[in-house]
């Protein structure tokens, strides 16, 4: 009797040892958090074919951006007074991926678009862009403020502290750029246009476009093209901070130019 117990005990300790040693497996099956089909994009116009528009993306969880060509912002609804009459669109990117038929090596990132028909610009822009692009939104050509060797201060190296700390007066003492006779223009002729010629009749360098950032302080170009005079010590990385703006006067400056200085530009419009 005694040598069944200990049989019983033996064995009943053999199988919750080996029942121990067994892998305990939890298979978690990753899944995506958003269905695709179900993202609402939405345009909101204030009136009919008006520029006053509310962009939304109206499926809650999902996070991601806007670009709405003239800007992004990181939020599922942009409110602006949009610049540029005609069909445009915009895009939400998502910024959490997918995952394709439940296989974590298969991902991608969703992207969805919208259009939106203005017909009327009944919503008065900001300033800076009459300022830019010309009082009636037809398009603006600007030119450097001086010619070469004429002791003015136009395209100089500057203290990267101090926009108008003159370091070295160099379009106006000696060494203007290359294009110094050339000239930008910028419209909004169905988008945020810029082109660039590097002489009066050199043919036009398109495809890029431009704009500014949230407080207008800033100008930026995209694209293959840049502004006059990017070159040299004047090279950057097209983003501008903007120092002088009228309808008559532009002033552009980086703190961080080519040969580790400021660099400023002074351009007018062209006559």
């Amino acid at each position: 009797m005694k040598m069944n117990k200990v049989t019983s005990l033996i064995v009943g300790a053999l199988v919750i040892f080996f029942a121990a040693c067994e892998p305990i497996e939890k298979r978690d099956v990753l899944s995506n958090s958003f269905d695709p089909n179900d993202i609402q994009l939405q345009v909101v116009q204030s009136t009919v074919g008006g520029n006053e528009l509310s962009i939304q993306m109206n499926t809650p969880g999902i996070a991601g951006y806007w670009d709405f060509v003239i800007d992004k912002k990181f939020s599922d609804r942009v409110d602006v007074i949009y610049p540029i009459p005609g069909t445009s669109t915009f895009t939400f990117y998502v910024t959490t991926p997918y995952i394709g038929n439940d296989d974590i090596s298969n991902t991608s990132y969703i992207s969805k678009s919208v259009d939106v028909t203005i017909t009327q610009l009944d919503h008065a822009l900001p300033e800076a862009y009459y300022k830019l692009v010309g009082t009636n939104l037809q398009g603006k050509t600007w030119v450097f403020d001086g010619v070469a060797g004429d002791g003015r201060l136009w395209w100089f190296m500057s203290d990267p502290g101090n926009w108008a700390g003159v370091w070295w007066n160099a379009a106006g003492e000696c060494c203007p750029p290359t294009d110094a006779e050339g000239k930008m223009v910028f419209d909004l002729d169905g988008g945020a246009n810029y082109t660039y010629y590097a002489s009066p009749t050199a043919d036009p360098v398109t495809g890029s476009t431009w704009g500014f950032n949230a407080d207008y302080t800033k100008l930026t170009i995209k694209g293959s093209s840049n502004i006059l005079g990017s070159m040299d010590g004047g090279g950057n990385n097209k983003v501008f901070q903007i120092k002088e703006f009228t309808a008559d006067r532009l002033t552009l400056f980086v703190p961080d130019a080519a040969w580790a200085t400021g660099w400023t530009w002074v351009f007018k419009p062209a006559v």
